[in-house]
């Protein structure tokens, strides 16, 4: 937005899409706003924006606009508490001679947008949670161009494949606030729509996500859903191999499986001589191997590979190759730096999210780091080529 529209919309002291806070002190409710205006219920095909800085009439609040300020504005859009991820900007600009944080808001392609399980909109000048009636309507403005893959619909399938009881058990009550639910009448092919899982106008194709997240065999129709171990009594590849599974399965199934296989297969030396109470290390920190394998369930390549995840085990290190290489704005020569994130998948990142398999976006690369380094292991190793990432963890020594 050019300087001379953002004037405008400041003095605008009517206008729906505009916001004004005279601090940062309550960022839930920014999040509630930053909600309603990606979700743009009244259809203006326009930004809202977020004055920080400004009293609610008009004037400045006398707010220190400084660099950690804007980062913790920016931190909103991928700290996983707003689901899917808000397209929005933030900046500092003067436009009547003060200082403000401007939040850039602008309409997603892929409705509803929610806020820690609630769908927020605008009502006039003030923002509320949406109906049924309103959820509905959101889930027919989706877009259809430029939405990400795993949106797009699987032709070969069909609601019946999709496990309803985990959906109904297990999903909802962990993505939709438990008085939303209370309040909701609406059938289980709207409930699958409103998260994505069918299409809104077809709702009896899943989606790519719907397969993935609550599928009865995802693998029958997206080829290389799957995790392949291979526990290796050896340094090669082509040496024994001790242990080998297929993990299969909906994404709740699949992540504990893959949580149970790492955590049976780390082992952990005791030391009852350098302390006076015994110390127990294990040769891999899980929270680093978990970290890992998870990133390569979310940012693998869906769509043009047919190439399982693969975790290989062996008698020195961990592989874990994922078959999708970097995507959007981050690129092989700033792979892993801080603050650097974008996602191929990201209602795939949200069903991670929403199932407790990630806490907070764009840091699981540092989490590793910082628990392998605690643990005494050597910093992981990444291979990036364009269609693919390959990480290799060593043995604590």
């Amino acid at each position: 937005m050019t300087d001379d529209e953002l004037i405008i919309l400041l003095n605008d002291l009517e206008s729906d899409r505009v916001e004004r806070k005279a601090s940062f002190s309550d960022p839930g409710r920014i999040r509630q706003v930053i909600c309603a205006f990606a979700n743009d219920m009244p259809n203006h095909g326009k930004p809202g924006v977020i004055f920080v800085g400004e009293k609610d009439h008009g004037g400045d609040a006398n707010l220190v606009i400084s660099d950690d300020l804007l980062k913790n504005m920016a931190s909103l859009r991928d700290d996983g508490a707003i689901l899917p991820f808000p397209n929005m900007s933030v900046q500092k600009c003067r436009p009547k001679g003060y200082d403000l944080a401007v939040i850039i808001v602008y309409p997603s392609d892929s409705p509803p947008i929610r806020y820690d399980g609630r769908t927020w909109i605008r009502v006039g000048p003030r923002r509320a949670t949406a109906t049924a009636e309103e959820e509905r309507r959101l889930n027919e403005k989706q877009r259809s161009q430029n939405l990400p893959h795993d949106l797009n619909l699987l032709g070969l399938s069909s609601i019946d494949d999709l496990d309803h009881d985990l959906f109904q058990r297990t999903y909802l009550p962990s993505a939709v606030a438990a008085e939303v639910l209370r309040e909701n009448h609406r059938t289980i092919a709207q409930q699958m729509a409103s998260l994505r899982f069918v299409s809104s106008h077809l709702p009896s194709k899943p989606t790519v996500v719907g397969v993935l997240a609550i599928g009865k065999s995802p693998a029958d129709f997206i080829p290389g859903a799957y995790i392949q171990f291979l526990r290796i009594d050896g340094l090669e590849i082509t040496d024994p191999i001790a242990d080998q599974r297929e993990i299969h399965g909906p994404m709740p199934d699949l992540l504990r499986q893959l949580d149970d296989v790492m955590t049976a297969n780390i082992h952990i030396a005791t030391d009852i001589q350098s302390a006076s109470t015994e110390i127990r290390v294990p040769d891999y920190p899980l929270v680093a191997l978990q970290q890992l394998a998870r990133n390569a369930v979310m940012h693998r390549d869906y769509h043009t590979s047919n190439a399982p995840v693969r975790l290989y085990w062996f008698q020195d290190r961990v592989e874990i190759q994922n078959p999708g290489g970097p995507f959007g704005q981050v690129t092989i020569e700033n792979f892993g730096s801080p603050n650097i994130t974008d996602y191929r998948n990201p209602n795939v990142a949200e069903v991670m999210k929403n199932l407790g398999y990630v806490q907070r976006f764009g840091v699981g690369i540092q989490l590793a780091h910082k628990h392998l380094q605690n643990n005494g292991n050597p910093p992981p190793e990444f291979s990036i080529q364009p269609n693919h990432v390959h990480v290799t963890v060593r043995k604590c020594p």
